[in-house]
């Protein structure tokens, strides 16, 4: 097909059957990472392997579509096979899978169990991968015959507004607080509308239909799937919330006329007593009772301590909503109903920079434990940012005089996280935290006291001494922040799975196209432009992660403005034509070097505003210029289609390259992204000399 299609009556219907086209893969790709997060409760550690399958079947898809369109018919046939393996995943044994690679922490779901063997447990979720793989192959088809049909930049542009739309509805899905059944209808409503027969009109009622029966009776927030059950193990059987299936938190009546309730033996009180005076431990060390600091309050176990130990104010900050609408709602004690409890959504790192002049008598983090990703983008998890060592730097400024810092967490992944907690608490504070175990919650609580305090001189009940090697021990920083990384450990599962998805994309693009792949469409320029893109996004959701919370707001807000850059960027091109591209390239280098010596944390003693414009341009910039060079090369391919596919592959291996961040730092992936554009660059000017 020719690269300038000829003008007509139907050009704008085809280009808004392509925004639709790319409306629904978006929608869909969201809807599938969320969803499946939920279902298999490996893929809420795993969500960027997910994005990884989205972008390669869509690079895929996009380069098979113009000889194969008709796999469109096959998306919504083949979405209702996964909707129904996530569906009963319980019953398939899949719901709690274990990865299998003791690498990083992700409460136990790295070790296998049972009959588990590490070839089963890598082919079942590479099997996964492979199914999402196909059925983005199929929605991808869609897209390749109708960009085909226009002029590669009109097509672009048609491309940019239909994913920038999807964004939008997902994010007003997310404000609304909707279940699965509507993100998927959000996604295939339009698959019917681009493949308009009966089999994929009852394939997606049918898919809808199965998201309904998955949801039962749980809660879903913008982060997690939530649900309500009790607690077995603990006297009384109070509500235990689980998040993305995970058990997460109690609601727990710690009340004195609750634990002496004669309905209790002296043993089930006892149990009860020791997770009062756990919950009460830091709340009795200030000196003052003016203003207690929760974050990570959840259902409020830390609230009500505070309350029972007569704080004057208890500021309780959690980024999940809907954990805290739960326990207003269902906490047995009741604290947030409490006149004295302020509750806030926010993210705890976001609050102590947005709030730097207040002072607590306490700063107590909660069992502060994520079980989600911030991003599909990255391998953080939304907690990352928050046991810094900058972060709790910035916390410790919070403390009064006479007040004290507080830290409990779960130590459930062995002695190594608490060496870590405790050598990032001794680097921010210059103090070394005194320690108390808890072993009826496989938690530790680590305190530090700001001058005179309530802090008794002798060891108190299940204090224990901490052995660390503060030289041998990796803290965590903003630039290195995977606090769940266990040390002297090599990631055998993840480069074996990252292996294993690299040969299906290597299949996959001898299928797109052919043996000889450098001679039949594909584009190495691209290919290495949409792996450097990739990784100065992921850098990019980071860094204003950093800035301005892990929110799910600020998720949405860098993913749209990316694109609205891009498509500023795209009409650029379009209005001036540059000839040139090599300004071009030593803008975008310069962009980025300004990224990789500007560390985010530097910014954040800056004011919100200036924060705002400084991280935005950071961010921005290396967008629109590479953006400015991505549509100029569309536009000059012989085969703009192919090309746009090979740039969704790139990006599939730019996921798997920014996995590299867990040895080298966040901040490196820069240079890597600097690399690929050289690279690029080298290819351009190469291309340049044979064409003249």
């Amino acid at each position: 097909m020719s690269n300038t299609p000829e003008s007509g009556a139907g050009t704008t219907v085809r280009a808004l059957r392509l925004g639709l086209a790319t409306f629904a893969i978006l929608a869909l790709e969201l809807a599938i990472i969320r969803w499946m997060s939920h279902q298999v409760r490996i893929f809420a550690y795993l969500n960027n392997v997910l994005l990884m399958a989205s972008f390669l079947g869509m690079g895929l898809g996009i380069a098979i579509g113009r000889r194969r369109p008709r796999l469109i018919d096959l998306a919504l046939p083949s979405l209702v096979v996964l909707a129904a393996i996530l569906t009963f995943s319980s019953q398939l044994h899949l719901l709690r899978i274990a990865f299998p690679d003791p690498t990083l922490s992700i409460w136990g779901a790295e070790t296998l169990r049972g009959n588990e063997t590490f070839i089963t447990n890598l082919a079942k979720i590479v099997a996964l991968f492979a199914l999402v793989v196909w059925i983005f192959i199929c929605a991808g088809s869609a897209v390749g015959p109708l960009f085909a049909s226009l002029r590669p930049l009109q097509a672009y542009t048609a491309d940019l507004a239909g994913s920038l739309l999807g964004v939008v509805a997902m994010t007003a899905a997310a404000v609304l607080g909707t279940t699965p059944p509507l993100w998927l209808a959000l996604a295939v409503i339009p698959l019917v509308v681009l493949s308009p027969r009966i089999l994929s009109i009852v394939s997606a009622v049918a898919v809808v239909v199965l998201a309904q029966l998955s949801v039962q009776h749980a809660l879903f927030s913008p982060y997690n799937r939530l649900d309500i059950g009790y607690s077995t193990v603990i006297p009384g059987h109070p509500l235990a919330l689980a998040a993305n299936r995970d058990a997460h938190q109690l609601m727990l009546d710690l009340s004195e006329s609750n634990i002496s309730n004669p309905r209790f033996t002296p043993d089930q009180q006892g149990f009860l007593a020791t997770y009062r005076y756990m919950y009460d431990l830091p709340f009795r060390v200030p000196t003052g009772r003016g203003r207690a600091l929760v974050v990570g309050a959840g259902t409020g176990n830390d609230v009500a301590a505070a309350l029972r130990n007569g704080f004057g104010q208890v500021v309780s900050v959690d980024i999940d909503p809907t954990i805290i609408a739960v326990g207003r709602r269902l906490h047995p004690e009741h604290p947030y109903s409490n006149a004295r409890a302020v509750p806030v959504v926010n993210d705890a790192r976001a609050y102590f920079e947005q709030h730097p002049d207040e002072r607590f008598d306490i700063v107590c983090f909660g069992l502060l434990d994520s079980h989600a990703m911030f991003s599909s983008m990255s391998s953080l998890r939304l907690d990352n940012y928050v046991y810094t060592v900058a972060s709790l730097r910035s916390a410790w400024r919070h403390v009064a005089p006479g007040g004290a810092l507080s830290v409990s967490f779960s130590v459930y992944a062995g002695d190594w996280i608490a060496d870590r907690i405790f050598a990032v608490i001794t680097e921010a504070t210059g103090q070394r935290p005194r320690v108390f175990a808890f072993p009826i919650a496989t938690a530790k609580t680590f305190i530090i006291t700001k001058g005179p305090s309530r802090m008794p001189n002798r060891p108190l009940v299940f204090e224990v001494s901490q052995v660390t090697d503060l030289v041998a021990t990796r803290v965590t920083t903003d630039d290195w922040p995977f606090l769940y990384l266990r040390p002297d450990s090599f990631p055998t599962g993840y480069v074996t799975m990252l292996a294993c998805i690299l040969v299906l994309a290597a299949a996959g693009a001898r299928v797109a196209f052919g043996k000889r792949i450098f001679s039949s469409g594909f584009d190495p320029v691209l290919f290495l432009m949409g792996a450097a893109f990739l990784l100065i996004e992921t850098r990019g959701v980071t860094d204003l992660s950093l800035l301005f919370g892990s929110t799910w707001i600020v998720n949405s807000s860098v993913f749209a403005g990316v694109l609205v850059m891009a498509l500023g960027a795209n009409l650029a091109v379009v209005r001036f034509r540059p000839l040139n591209l090599t300004p071009w390239f030593v803008a975008l280098f310069a962009a980025l070097l300004v990224s990789y010596l500007i560390r985010p944390s530097q910014l954040l003693t800056l004011s919100l505003l200036t924060r705002g414009i400084a991280g935005g341009l950071l961010n921005a910039l290396p967008v629109a210029f590479a953006g400015v060079i991505f549509s100029t090369l569309l536009a000059r391919s012989e085969d703009a289609t192919s090309s746009l596919g090979s740039n969704l592959i790139g990006a599939m291996a730019g996921g798997c390259l920014e996995y590299t961040s867990i040895v080298t730092g966040l901040r490196f992936l820069t240079a890597i992204a600097m690399a690929l554009y050289g690279a690029a660059f080298v290819l351009v000017a190469r291309r340049r000399r044979v064409d003249s």
